[in-house]
């Protein structure tokens, strides 16, 4: 890959393994390249998988072993944009099923504590209506909510 930005990921060993579970778990993503360390380093040996060159939905990315030091936090994170409910529950699913945590609003965590906003467009085009009303009883609703349940917002939307 040689793009001229990139999203550098710190992992603790697991670059591969997280790269693999996105490539299979996302449309257009994929595991483009794995390189190995040309010599010892402070969280590895000579040899062992450093970096991983990666896309997650067309995002280039670089995952990066660089040891225990550093972990992700909730101030990053990938923000989904989903079709329908059933796309909004296999992605969700396969995160929370996978080692991954449930959080608030849509938002959960994969096994590796990266975070993921699995949103889908009807919530988005609900919370930001141009009617004020309807925008605050669908933001209301989605307070309530850890997956988001599209027929729910859309109920709010309606009034009901």
């Amino acid at each position: 890959m040689n793009h001229k930005n990139t999203l550098c990921l710190w992992y603790n060993g697991t670059a591969l393994e997280a790269a693999t579970f996105y490539a299979k778990t996302f449309p257009d993503s994929a595991v483009h390249a794995v390189h190995h360390a040309p010599g010892d380093f402070p969280s590895g040996k000579q040899g062992d998988v450093l970096t991983v060159e990666f896309s997650v939905m067309g995002i280039p990315c670089l995952g990066l072993n660089g040891g225990p030091a550093f972990s992700h936090s909730e101030a990053f994170s990938f923000q989904v944009a989903t079709d329908d409910q059933a796309e909004t529950d296999r992605l969700w699913n396969a995160i929370i099923d996978n080692g991954g945590q449930a959080s608030a609003c849509g938002w959960c965590k994969d096994k590796w504590g990266l975070s993921w906003q699995i949103s889908p467009r009807a919530l988005v085009a609900a919370v930001t209506h141009a009617d004020p009303a309807i925008a605050k009883r669908a933001f209301d609703a989605m307070m309530t909510m850890t997956k988001i349940d599209i027929a729910a917002i859309e109920a709010a939307v309606a009034g009901r």
